[in-house]
């Protein structure tokens, strides 16, 4: 099934190259010169994936990315002219898959939306056996990508999927902040000084609260977390 696409991007001449790429690529694309036109079609029709750019007239990228996380796990490319690795670690603490610097290739950008679908598609195992993980009172269902609670769905983001499945995989041991920025995020934590890690981990623990899961996540102070 054909991937759809929405950027949010008011410079026409990027917005129509961006959509011009990846429509080669075999993707459906709709463009929108701003934040707020992408968010109101989104409500009405969601994308697979959403392309945002930060500085936008209404409401900039960062915080419609942030006001997606909250109602859905769609992926979430931020694309922005700062690069700093703060910038980096801004973009992926709100909830952003992926973050792209100005000025990019187009065929970059490609790569990276083929990238964060082709990551979807490995998460899901060849082995029937391994498709169903339990921890605790949750069913995470790796080939559907969903987690289960007594019967009812418990909605997370593709980020908090891929840390909650990590941990559980692992749940025989602590899990260091170095290695899930090298393994999910593919930061060098010797090289950015980040809580991207717990700000996530804050999310995740919300959520299982929320729906009153028997699973929790314990801080191994000084160096990383363990599920249990």
């Amino acid at each position: 099934m054909t991937k759809l696409i929405y950027i949010a991007e008011d410079d026409a001449n990027i917005r129509e190259l961006e959509k011009a790429f990846l429509e080669k690529s075999g993707f459906e694309v709709q463009t929108f010169e701003n934040g707020d036109l992408l968010y109101k079609k989104f409500t009405e029709n969601p994308a697979d994936l959403v392309i945002l750019d930060i500085m936008m007239p209404g409401t900039d990228g960062l915080s419609l990315c942030a006001k997606l996380r909250e109602e859905s796990s769609v992926p979430i490319i931020i694309v922005s002219a700062k690069g700093s690795d703060i910038e980096r670690v801004a973009g992926i603490t709100i909830g952003c898959d992926d973050y792209l610097a100005k000025p990019f290739s187009p065929i970059e950008l490609v790569a990276r939306v083929q990238a964060i679908f082709r990551r979807i598609e490995m998460m899901q195992p060849k082995k029937e056996t391994a498709d169903l993980l339990s921890c605790g009172d949750l069913q995470i269902d790796k080939a559907r990508r969903t987690v289960i609670k007594n019967g009812a769905q418990v909605e997370l983001t593709a980020n908090e999927f891929n840390l909650l499945t990590y941990l559980a995989e692992n749940k025989d041991r602590a899990v260091s902040r170095d290695e899930l920025l090298r393994e999910l995020w593919n930061f060098n934590y010797n090289e950015v000084d980040t809580r991207a890690t717990d700000d996530a981990m804050k999310r995740l623990r919300k959520k299982l609260a929320d729906c009153n899961s028997t699973v929790k996540i314990e801080t191994v102070r000084g160096f990383g977390f363990r599920i249990g």
